[in-house]
């Protein structure tokens, strides 16, 4: 390294001081919005098998890319405030939030089933 590359700060306004060459800023993400999916019957199930007593809500039965399925589980993670991913075809959203889910999907234009207790 260069001496004269290596500067002390000794304050903030030091730092207020730098100069940073060729940054560029964040591209933005483009939100998905929920007119583009197309009209789909799914399934809304709670599950707590193999999860070591934790509740989570699948969604099965989307038809489409992948991309498109991570957009909806996104869609439905904001919706609910709680985290999820997206494994083998389905949605899994932590919690039971089946109802709140639901209704957003139907507010989508889906049809949905409601499956189990």
């Amino acid at each position: 390294m260069n001496s004269t590359m290596i500067k002390k700060l000794n304050s903030l306004s030091d730092l207020a001081k730098l100069k940073f060459e060729g940054l560029a800023p964040d591209l933005e993400e483009t939100v998905v919005s929920d007119t583009e999916f197309i009209s789909q019957h799914l399934e809304a199930h709670f599950s707590k098998k193999g999860r070591a007593g934790k509740v989570v809500t699948l969604i099965k039965g989307f038809e489409g890319d992948n991309k498109s399925l991570k957009s909806l589980a996104k869609i439905l993670k904001q919706t609910v405030n709680t985290g999820g991913t997206v494994k083998n075809g389905e949605i899994l959203i932590q919690g039971n939030y089946r109802d709140q889910i639901i209704e957003k999907l139907e507010q989508m234009g889906h049809n949905v089933k409601r499956i189990g207790g």
